[in-house]
C-alpha cells in the first residue's frame, strides 16, 4: 500500500551515533525555545513558534544510533481551520549504514497532503531536516529557529500575520 505520509532521507559521512546524538540535541536544529528534555524514552518536550504553532512531545521509542520515534500529543497551529491536524501523529527517525555513510530518513506518520498544513509543514521539515539537521551533523552547527527569527519563507509569512 503506498502511503503518503511526509519523508525526507539525507545521507552523511558521519557515523550513525553522530546522527543520533544530532537528533537527540532539538535545540541545535529545530528550535532553540524547547522546554524539556529530547534524548531518551519517555522524555517529553514543548515546541512552540510564535503563536504561529506549539506542541508536546513524547518520546516513545530509542534504540540507540538507529531509531527515534517522536508521538505529537498536543498540536496547535494558528493557521489552519483544524488547529489539531498534527495531534497522534509520530515523527520517525530511521539511522542506518549505507556503505561508509550513514542515511536517515525522517518519516512524519500522519501528515497527509490532505492536511490543510501540508504545504507549509512540508517546507518546514524539509529545511529543518535536510538543511538545519544536516549542518548540525555536518558541522556542529544547525539553524534552529527563535523568536524573531524564523528560518524559512513560509516562517516569516505567518510571523507577519496578526
Amino acid at each position: 500500500m503506498e502511503t503518503h505520509d511526509f519523508t525526507t532521507t539525507i545521507i552523511v559521512n558521519q557515523s550513525p551515533e553522530e546522527v543520533f546524538k544530532a537528533i537527540q540535541n532539538v535545540r541545535g536544529w529545530w528550535s532553540e525555545e524547547i522546554e524539556g528534555n529530547t534524548a531518551n524514552e519517555g522524555d517529553e518536550f514543548k515546541y512552540h513558534y510564535e503563536d504561529v504553532h506549539r506542541c508536546k512531545i513524547k518520546l516513545i521509542e530509542v534504540i540507540p544510533n538507529q531509531k527515534i520515534v517522536w508521538l505529537i500529543e498536543e498540536n496547535y497551529f494558528s493557521f489552519t481551520k483544524d488547529d489539531t491536524e498534527w495531534t497522534n501523529t509520530t515523527a520517525i527517525f530511521d539511522i542506518s549504514k549505507e556503505d561508509n555513510k550513514t542515511k536517515l530518513i525522517f518519516t512524519h506518520v500522519g501528515l497527509v497532503p490532505e492536511y490543510e498544513c501540508f504545504d507549509v509543514c512540508k517546507a518546514g521539515w524539509t529545511n529543518y531536516i535536510e538543511n538545519s539537521l544536516k549542518k548540525l551533523i555536518e558541522t556542529g552547527k544547525g539553524q534552529p529557529n527563535a523568536t524573531g527569527k524564523p528560518q524559512i519563507e513560509t516562517e516569516r509569512a505567518l510571523s507577519s500575520k496578526e
